[in-house]
């Protein structure tokens, strides 16, 4: 009986243990077709109801616990509840370290917070997860640019301009006198 309790409490103060998250949605072949057709986008309205799409694909969590977890950051970090974010956030990606978008979305937070390094970093992981991502490539120019490290943003930009040539961040390349 005494070992039987004592099992019940080491138990009750042992950490919980992660959750399995299973492996974010397989996208490939659908994000291949559109990330063609974007490439190839005559104007910038085609270009953005592209990404629009993708952006749907780059949304869906792995699960509900995942998708919940997304979305509240989101809704937090709109509603200016920074802190509350970064924990839906930490959470994400500690569960769900194979989904890009949770780490693309925290790095974005980093971003806005003014944190450069660390949203680089999380920028690199979603990018070794889903070298395509538009968003994350754009992202990683900006974060390698506000660090001062220009001939690294000049090649994360052109990467993703050759994915999307209508990226509004391409004005930072035709600026006369702009040298990224």
């Amino acid at each position: 009986m005494i070992r039987a309790v004592a099992m019940v409490l080491c138990l009750a103060a042992a950490p919980a243990a992660a959750r399995d998250c299973p492996l974010p949605p397989d996208h490939t072949s659908v994000m291949a077709g559109l990330l063609d057709r974007l490439a190839r986008a005559p104007d910038p309205l085609t270009a953005q109801r592209l990404m629009d799409r993708l952006w749907t694909l780059w949304l869906i969590a792995p699960d509900a616990e995942a998708q919940l977890l997304l979305d509240r950051a989101m809704a937090l970090r709109e509603a200016g509840q920074g802190e509350g974010a970064m924990e839906a956030l930490d959470q994400l990606v500690a569960e769900c370290p194979d989904y890009a978008e949770g780490w693309n979305q925290r790095a974005y937070l980093h971003f806005l917070q003014g944190d450069h390094m660390t949203a680089l970093a999380d920028l690199d992981v979603a990018l070794r997860l889903l070298p395509d991502h538009v968003g994350a490539l754009s992202g990683r120019a900006l974060a390698l640019f506000h660090l001062g490290r220009e001939a690294e943003a000049r090649r994360a930009l052109d990467d993703a301009l050759a994915r999307n040539p209508w990226l509004p961040e391409r004005g930072l390349i035709e600026a006369p006198g702009t040298d990224i």
